[in-house]
């Protein structure tokens, strides 16, 4: 009897084991040597553009693990900096996109503590998960403080990249309804695409699109002046048509590079219209 109740109860704890360990999962954690490669980035950026700015760097709880301050930037921006890494790691966002929410009229936002909504802040990524954020203050702008933190980021992230593989019945099942199947956060993305008649005209104004066609044939229109244009969400702007502008006959194993910025718009296609865009900030 002793005997029996004793595996009852290495079954039940070998079960409970089993529960337990189904709700932990493999969390990444950002190193001290992350962290000053890091740095190490944003200094090396800063001074290939001639521009201060102060560069931190917490882990995802907000914990400052690195801070420089490059040689004649103002003392406050290490405060600055430290707030804009912080509300980019608990927030899991880009600053600029709190920036230009509090602009557009809900300023109630800024009466949330511990947070600085200031361009500069932008959350360190590694396999899908943010495991920290740099954020940058005292360059020569706030667009110069992002590109400076991106820098920094993308070089924590490039550091722990591995290779990514798709089979091609993935592929398949991507390009069958038309999605990403691969995002690597602020860097770049891979779409398969898959269009079955003519889109809106579209501005993407911090990315370039890099479209490879895989079948079909496409009339894209790129350039000239979008009708009724609207913003759909932070750089990105849509349009029923394009008005003027250069018109690009498209067919297999044809390749064309929209940058930043340019209208553009597959004005005819044919069903279906299957092609790969790797969009590259």
């Amino acid at each position: 009897m002793k005997r029996k109740l004793m595996g009852l109860m290495l079954l039940v704890a070998a079960f409970a084991g089993a529960a337990v360990a189904t709700e932990i999962t493999e969390r990444k954690t950002l190193t001290l040597d992350g962290a000053r490669r890091a740095v190490a980035a944003a200094v090396a950026q800063a001074h290939k553009n001639h521009a201060g700015g102060v560069i931190a760097v917490v882990d995802d709880g907000g914990n400052l693990m690195a801070l420089e301050r490059v040689d004649g930037t103002f003392a406050a921006g290490a405060n600055i900096s430290i707030g804009k890494a912080r509300t980019a790691a608990l927030f899991q966002k880009p600053t600029r996109a709190f920036e230009e929410i509090i602009a557009k009229g809900r300023t109630a936002m800024v009466a949330l503590n511990d947070f600085t909504p200031l361009q500069g802040g932008v959350p360190i990524t590694i396999d899908g998960q943010v495991v920290g954020a740099v954020g940058v203050s005292g360059a020569a702008s706030a667009q110069q403080d992002e590109e400076l933190a991106m820098a920094a980021a993308a070089a924590v992230s490039r550091g722990s990249a591995s290779v990514t593989f798709f089979d091609s019945t993935e592929v398949q099942a991507a390009f069958d309804k038309g999605s990403v199947l691969f995002n690597q956060g602020e860097s770049y993305m891979v779409h398969a695409s898959r269009r079955e008649k003519p889109g809106m005209a579209e501005i993407h104004t911090k990315d370039a699109d890099i479209v490879y066609v895989l079948d079909g044939t496409a009339t894209l229109v790129t350039g000239g002046t979008p009708v009724d244009v609207k913003a759909t969400e932070p750089d990105e702007l849509r349009g029923s048509s394009i008005s003027g502008g250069d018109s690009h006959p498209l067919k297999k194993g044809d390749v064309i590079i929209v940058p930043a910025g340019v209208p553009h718009w597959f004005k005819e296609v044919s069903d279906p219209f299957l092609y790969y865009v790797v969009k590259v900030r």
